[in-house]
């Protein structure tokens, strides 16, 4: 069983900037061969989609409420994927999870995935 970790979250004003990281907790299981992606879930509301990149780091996708704000990206070298979160809003308060696919191209069905973290918690206050 493949576990990954999360971590970056905290507590920021709207307009700030935060960085996620997700790693396995096993070293031996390479993301390299991984479509990953971001989801968050925000209390009372359902999972939904934020981010993806594809297994060979040649393609990526966002959610419209995010487009032009997030960024994602898979540290081949660091066997770590990243979320870049900027001007950030308070309807980004949620849970963020992030998923692992294997040999995936970034798909934005949380369905596809094999392999999740526990999240963490990302609070954007007025």
């Amino acid at each position: 069983q493949v576990h990954l970790v999360e971590s970056g979250g905290g507590s920021v004003q709207a307009g700030g900037s935060l960085r996620l990281s997700c790693a396995p907790i096993a070293h031996s299981f390479s993301l390299t061969r991984c479509g990953m992606a971001w989801f968050r879930q925000a209390p009372g509301k359902e999972r939904e989609f934020v981010a993806a990149v594809s297994h060979s780091n040649s393609y990526t996708a966002y959610s419209d409420p995010v487009k032009g704000r997030f960024t994602i990206s898979k540290d081949n070298a660091n066997n770590t994927v990243y979320l870049q979160m900027n001007n950030l809003k308070p309807e980004d308060t949620a849970v963020y999870r992030c998923a692992a696919d294997l040999y995936g191209p970034g798909d934005t069905d949380a369905g596809k995935y094999d392999y999740w973290g526990q999240g963490t918690q990302v609070t954007v206050s007025s």
